[in-house]
């Protein structure tokens, strides 16, 4: 049976990190805040919980699952190589809503969907969020909800909608700005935005010193 844990209750909310916590290790699925929508995760380095999160959301291989870090030095571990734009972005928006699609290293062990040797990693700018991923590690993570429905931005939807396919769920309260992440592609030559959320356009360009339009792939 799943278990619902207040996090603004400080008791609460130790109970709910250790409960998270022993459920990833165990290979289960959990429900945890960040600054955007709520995420469905697990251990980033369990193929077969990976397997079962696309199959909670009603997912195929073709839509791999993001990765979600407690600190910028992870991503060190996690890449090929961390270009400077990617330093630069990370500097300048982690913790936060952006998310950048890199090439991850080859040597990782994990299994993430048909990934085509990128890998999509966010750092995430809630207290809770920081807290269980900076005692677990990386965590495969994606929005808590069946695709096709809409993201939960409060604990509530997303047991609506998942129910006993998740063992724990932390309640951290309505979702602050309830928008998904921005998504920027630094696998090609050119940076480009697969989707503009939290983040505006304007603001990496100011980063990257490049025109907006071009990192929307418009001439």
């Amino acid at each position: 049976m799943s278990a619902v844990f207040d996090c603004s209750d400080p008791d609460e909310r130790e109970a709910g990190i250790r409960a998270a916590v022993g459920a990833v290790r165990a290979g289960r699925l959990i429900v945890m805040p960040t600054d955007t929508v709520y995420g469905l995760g697990c251990d980033a380095f369990d193929s077969e919980a990976v397997a079962s999160l696309l199959a909670a959301k009603g997912r195929g291989r073709d839509m791999p699952v993001p990765v979600l870090v407690g600190s910028w030095h992870t991503v060190d571990g996690l890449v090929r190589s961390v270009s400077p734009q990617a330093r630069e972005l990370v500097q300048a928006f982690w913790p936060g809503g952006l998310s950048l699609v890199v090439e991850q290293a080859p040597s990782l062990a994990w299994d993430l969907g048909d990934t085509s040797g990128s890998v999509m990693i966010r750092m995430p700018l809630h207290p809770v969020a920081i807290e269980l991923l900076r005692e677990i590690g990386p965590m495969a993570v994606s929005s808590a909800n069946i695709s096709g429905h809409p993201p939960a931005v409060q604990v509530h939807q997303a047991r609506e909608q998942l129910q006993e396919k998740v063992s724990v769920y932390l309640d951290g309260g309505p979702a602050d700005h309830a928008v998904a992440s921005t998504i920027v592609d630094l696998t090609g030559s050119d940076p480009r935005i697969l989707r503009e959320g939290a983040i505006t356009a304007q603001d990496i360009a100011e980063v990257l010193d490049v025109d907006a339009d071009e990192l929307r792939g418009r001439p």
